[in-house]
């Protein structure tokens, strides 16, 4: 892992973020193929989604809709170990989802003038579960539950097709949505499976619909951007991130464990180590390296902790280590140091924070209640994570009687004549005009 060292230097926001590591990803490159993909599959549908899992996935399934046999099939030969574990991740995140769905609110800002704050669920969601280099039954559990908890009517999957199971479904991506209840998942991924869930494919039944989430890689995340302007989106994920502020009362092994943990998802992933003590940094380094080689999926992890996304970045003081961290925007936050609250108190930006040395990033990722899928490179500065908000829209709704509305009739009429719009105080005068609305009558 490369080093940074901050320390004796007073730097802005703007060039803090500029010395920090950032994997090289451009959206907008991919943007126009990621178009053409989804163009493909308005044109022809389940034909150009087939065709484009024989290129992308390499294997052409024999059709894209699971059938509730296969669900059903694949619910009942789940490892029993594996299905406790998913059933235990549905309890919690369906507690912690529950607190996340706002009460309705009345206010009454006169006598007679009332004002009413309600949430209403977005009709349809389509969820996407990646498929790459691991399989992600507990994206399933992220993406369905807070959605069902919104009280969302109608929901739909996307996982891409698996060239190790015959051109279907992951049978565990399959048993997680099947614990869930949902019958609708489509074996299809990448730009073309965003574009049939914003327009949908009538050959197969797919229903567009009206928000899309979940994680996936550049393609999904081009896709997402291409469709915004039709469906909601939740973000634009890019390659997972963790960013730890440690001193030197941390464990080494800790620290060290929690950083491969990150590189493991992929060569793109981002680990990196904020500190105040150097020699901590160098014990780090060493622990990272005997993990690293020790590990399954060591080119992968080692790719990952020496790109130019991966750093140990020193600092003076844990003060400065949070303008740090605040300044990256981290995806994952983990905090290891002597006083864990007095350094949360300098955190404003990240997707989800883990304090202290029994709160690593898999608790999150699994069972923690807490939701996994979250912002990443930089944008937690301007967006939540996943939740039951995301599938909520507020409403609201506006009643004043005849004696309220006569109170402000006048300031109305000011402020149309102001705007040039006199229609607009004609409108509330018709209501007070006996001779207009008895001529309206007759």
């Amino acid at each position: 892992m490369q080093t940074i060292d901050l320390r004796g230097r007073t730097l802005s926001g703007a060039e803090l973020r500029a010395a920090l590591p950032r994997p090289e990803l451009d959206v907008t490159a991919a943007v126009a193929g990621a178009s053409a993909l989804i163009d493909e599959v308005r044109a022809h549908g389940e034909q150009a989604l087939i065709d484009q899992a024989t290129r992308f996935d390499g294997v052409t399934p024999e059709y894209v809709r699971a059938t509730e046999a296969e669900i059903a099939d694949a619910v009942a030969g789940l490892d029993p170990m594996v299905r406790a574990a998913l059933e235990e991740m549905i309890t919690r995140v369906r507690k912690a989802s529950a607190a996340q769905v706002p009460p309705p609110a009345t206010t009454q800002v006169a006598p007679g003038a009332v004002i009413e704050q309600r949430w209403q669920p977005v009709d349809r969601v389509g969820l996407y579960v990646p498929g790459g280099k691991a399989v992600y039954p507990s994206s399933v559990v992220m993406n369905v539950v807070p959605a069902q908890v919104a009280g969302v009517a109608s929901i739909a999957i996307a996982s891409p097709p698996q060239a190790d199971h015959g051109g279907r479904i992951h049978p565990t991506i399959l048993a997680a949505a099947g614990l869930l209840g949902v019958s609708e998942v489509y074996a299809m991924g990448g730009a073309g499976a965003i574009g049939a869930l914003a327009y949908g494919v009538p050959g197969i039944g797919l229903e567009s619909v009206d928000v899309i989430t979940g994680p996936g890689n550049v393609w999904v995340a081009a896709a997402k951007r291409a469709v915004q302007s039709v469906v909601g989106i939740d973000a634009e994920a890019g390659p997972t991130e963790i960013l730890i502020i440690a001193d030197g009362t941390a464990d080494v092994e800790y620290v060290a464990a929690d950083l491969l943990g990150q590189a493991e998802h992929d060569e793109l992933a981002g680990s990196v180590l904020v500190t105040t003590d150097a020699d901590f940094a160098e014990r780090v380094l060493v622990a990272v390296e005997r993990r690293t080689n020790a590990t399954k999926h060591r080119e992968r992890a080692a790719t990952a902790l020496r790109g130019e996304q991966s750093a140990i970045v020193l600092v003076d003081d844990l003060a400065t280590a949070c303008r740090v961290s605040n300044a990256y925007g981290p995806e994952h936050l983990e905090i290891q140091t002597a006083d864990d609250e007095a350094t949360l108190a300098g955190i404003t930006n990240a997707g989800a924070i883990f304090v202290g040395p029994y709160a690593p990033v898999p608790l999150g990722d699994y069972v923690a209640g807490s939701n996994h899928v979250l912002p990443t490179g930089g944008s937690s500065a301007h967006a939540s994570g996943l939740g039951a908000y995301t599938f909520l829209r507020a409403q609201q709704l506006i009643r004043y009687d005849r004696e309220a509305l006569a109170e402000v009739r006048d300031r109305i009429r000011a402020i149309a004549v102001d705007e040039d719009l006199p229609a607009h105080g004609e409108s509330v005068d018709a209501r007070f005009d006996g001779t207009a609305r008895e001529e309206s009558a007759n």
